[in-house]
């Protein structure tokens, strides 16, 4: 718990984030995103899309508005469709889901009444004939008595526009004024309304709005069953049809003790009372039974023209909306970006006759903060103390219990509880303890990484990391490489002329830059003897190219260890010099030694001969020796052939070379001193002393500080003193390291 304070308090911190969400002391807008769209989809697994036959949509389409004419029509027609559906079809309940704000004047009468009080007005005949098809023009007045004590339910509107109006008469409110005084209900209120001409109104059953509540997404899930406005409760177009088809069923509102929130509308008092669950905003969850087409529909024109069989109708609830798109009833709903809107109010109105109305009541917020505060707490406290694979087990275990539990509540309870917050909190606590220890893991293995990169090539290590069950592997690899030795010259006596201190400095301040050297050529310091580097090319990636930029970096060891003289003399320290020896050849190269300890290094004869090859360097005079296998390996430098050695261990001569340097870098000059000495050597070979020594003095007067001069000038006077065999090949044969 102590280790992972830190790691606690970051998950206890996340389960605050969401458990004020939660209890609506903030807004998380991406939550209700996720909330609405886990609602939408556990909404279209479980909807039966079946067709309900009891509920009927009159279409005004646009087969309807090309026979008919433009909407709105004539009034006298819609007189018509009402004896049609009620005395020859046979229906329950007629339900408007539009209004009829203005006064119909499609009939002339006006006209004709100002014709009769100017022009015609002394015309008996005239103002006989007007008297008398009077009442038939009134379309109003018409259709007003033709809904007349009919089970017709009319459709209004609300708005909070700032240029909103006040137009028509508002039906009587569904309940007393009284009736939540003591209760702080959170009611849809808006200060404006488009209702339906008073005439109409009037002769209605009832009527209804027709407002729905639109999401952030702009979709259509609830409608408000009771609306506030002017201190009066006003039912929504679905209440009313519903009420109207039980003859006016009385709404009683529904309360818990325990809370003060309205839970439910009952329509009715006896044991067939119909129960409607409402959320904090008094709506109900729109119960949708599938895609567009869930219900029956009928073009007006058809029901106006008599070719709808009576059977579709009779003893259905009818109504009245619209699917042209220019008459702008089209909504965004979770089961259809366009729906109509008289079907939302279809839904809901099968919904609250088959009661399986989804309901989220007001205890379920105060649920949805105690699971997440349950499991919250758990798995900020569990989760940084498990394995990465009993953590996702974990998560994934509460994971689908949270989703189990809303399911079954969903499924068998119709209780919507919300489990965006959830879900969002575990995902976030299982990312925050995944990606902490990641990183912390990360962090940790990339320190051990850099820090082991100083002992092992880094290549290795990379290759370490990414497969680490291969660390034991003790398999080697054969393959040609090339390696590299160098070695201080005169160290034991530089090392008895300084105190430790000092010595310890400056073998850092040479080391240092002739292994960076060695790096930026591609090499890998493979160990540090003392003062001696050895080091290799070709693994553990391979290097075509591996003898080539061995003697380049041994060119500028020299060169860097020159420029770092002046250094060396103005902190009193001696001069160094270094011999390197390069040699190339097939090695065996992996982890070599033992159980208790294991060395990344490479092992073999080409190995030993290049350390030989440093330690003659001194011999010879010059600062590297490459081997001959090196030299055919790097065939663009300009080399000078040193001799044929047998170095100790070794019972074949080979060749060694100094490189002098890149073919196009060396000058004329000194290409052509390199190819005299081998003329000199040729000589020398052949056992021409004075034509050697001819050639070497020549070339010893031309360049006198280069000692390989004087060594075989010394060589061949020795010869001439005491010849060599007969059949002597011109090697020299060294008897010690």
């Amino acid at each position: 718990m102590k280790k992972n304070a830190k790691l606690i308090g970051l998950g206890l911190l996340i389960v605050l984030l969401f458990l004020g969400n939660a209890a609506q002391f903030y807004k998380l807008n991406f939550v209700d995103q996720l909330s609405n769209i886990l609602y939408d989809y556990r909404l279209q697994w479980t909807m039966p899309r079946t067709v309900d036959e009891r509920v009927v949509i009159l279409d005004i389409d646009e087969k309807s508005l090309k026979e008919e004419g433009r909407w709105p029509w004539s009034r006298d027609r819609l007189a018509v469709l009402m004896d049609k559906l009620f005395d020859q079809y046979g229906v329950q309940v007629v339900g408007f889901d539009v209004v009829f704000a203005e006064q119909d004047e499609s009939s002339g009468l006006k006209v004709l009444q100002q014709l009769g009080q100017t022009q015609l007005k002394g015309d008996a005949a005239f103002q006989y004939v007007l008297a008398k098809i009077s009442p038939q023009l009134e379309y109003d007045h018409l259709f007003a008595s033709k809904i007349k004590n009919r089970k017709v339910v009319l459709g209004y509107y609300f708005t909070n526009l700032e240029e909103a109006r006040v137009s028509g008469l508002l039906p009587a409110s569904a309940l007393p004024v009284s009736t939540f005084t003591n209760n702080p209900i959170s009611f849809q209120r808006f200060n404006g309304y488009g209702a339906n001409l008073p005439l109409l109104q009037q002769a209605a059953f009832s009527a209804g709005h027709f407002n729905p509540i639109i999401d952030a997404d702009g979709e259509v899930r609830r409608v408000p069953m009771l609306i506030a406005h002017d201190g009066a409760y006003y039912e929504s177009l679905s209440l009313a049809v519903v009420r109207a088809l039980f003859d006016q069923l009385t709404i009683q509102p529904g309360f818990v003790d325990e809370y003060a929130g309205l839970e439910w509308l009952a329509l009715g008092q006896d044991k067939n009372t119909l129960k409607i669950p409402v959320d904090a905003e008094v709506a109900a969850l729109v119960p949708y039974r599938g895609e567009q087409g869930s219900f029956r529909y009928f073009s007006i024109a058809d029901v106006l023209h008599d070719r709808v069989n009576a059977a579709h109708l009779k003893d259905k609830i009818v109504l009245v909306g619209t699917t042209a798109l220019g008459l702008q009833d089209m909504r965004s709903t979770p089961v259809g970006k366009v729906f109509p809107g008289v079907e939302v109010h279809a839904n809901l109105i099968a919904g609250i006759l088959d009661q399986n109305l989804k309901h989220r009541p007001a205890y379920m917020e105060g649920v949805e903060v105690l699971w997440i505060l349950l499991i919250g707490c758990a798995l900020s406290v569990w989760l940084p103390l498990m394995s990465p694979l009993k953590a996702v087990g974990m998560a994934m275990m509460v994971f689908a219990a949270s989703w189990g539990v809303s399911v079954g509540l969903w499924q068998y309870s119709n209780i919507y509880l919300s489990i965006a917050n959830s879900l969002l909190m575990v995902t976030m606590l299982f990312v925050l303890n995944m990606s902490y220890g990641y990183f912390f893991a990360t962090r940790t293995k990339r320190q051990i990484t850099e820090r082991f990169k100083n002992y092992v090539p880094a290549e290795l290590v990379d290759e370490m990391s990414q497969h680490p069950e291969q660390l034991v592997s003790m398999d080697g690899d054969s393959r040609e490489m090339t390696m590299l030795f160098s070695d201080v010259r005169g160290f034991t006596s530089i090392s008895e002329g300084m105190d430790s201190k000092n010595l310890s400095k400056l073998m850092n301040e040479f080391l240092t830059p002739l292994s960076r050297v060695i790096s930026k050529h591609e090499g890998k310091v493979d160990k540090y003897m003392g003062d001696c580097i050895m080091a290799f090319w070709g693994a553990p990636k391979p290097q075509p190219n591996h003898a080539r930029n061995a003697i380049l970096a041994g060119i500028e060891m020299q060169q860097t260890l020159r420029e770092l003289q002046p250094h060396f003399k103005a902190k009193g320290w001696p001069e160094i010099h270094v011999g390197v020896g390069i040699n190339s050849g097939r090695v065996s190269v992996g982890n070599m030694g033992s159980e208790v300890r294991v060395a990344y290094t490479v092992m073999g004869d080409a190995v030993n001969l290049a350390s030989r090859l440093e330690s003659i360097t001194k011999q010879y005079g010059v600062g590297i020796i490459v081997g001959e296998n090196t030299r055919r390996a790097a065939p663009d430098f300009v080399y000078r052939e040193l001799d044929q050695v047998k170095v100790v261990g070794k019972d074949k001569p080979v060749a060694i070379y100094e490189p002098i340097g890149l073919v196009g870098e060396v000058s004329l000059a000194v290409q052509d001193e390199v190819e005299r000495f081998h003329q000199a050597r040729q000589f020398y070979c052949a056992q021409n002393w004075g034509q050697a020594e001819q050639q070497l003095l020549s070339l010893q007067d031309l360049s006198p500080n280069v000692a390989l001069y004087k060594i075989y000038l010394e060589r061949v006077t020795h010869f001439r003193r005491e010849p060599p065999a007969q059949n002597w090949d011109g090697v020299f044969v060294f008897h010690s390291k």
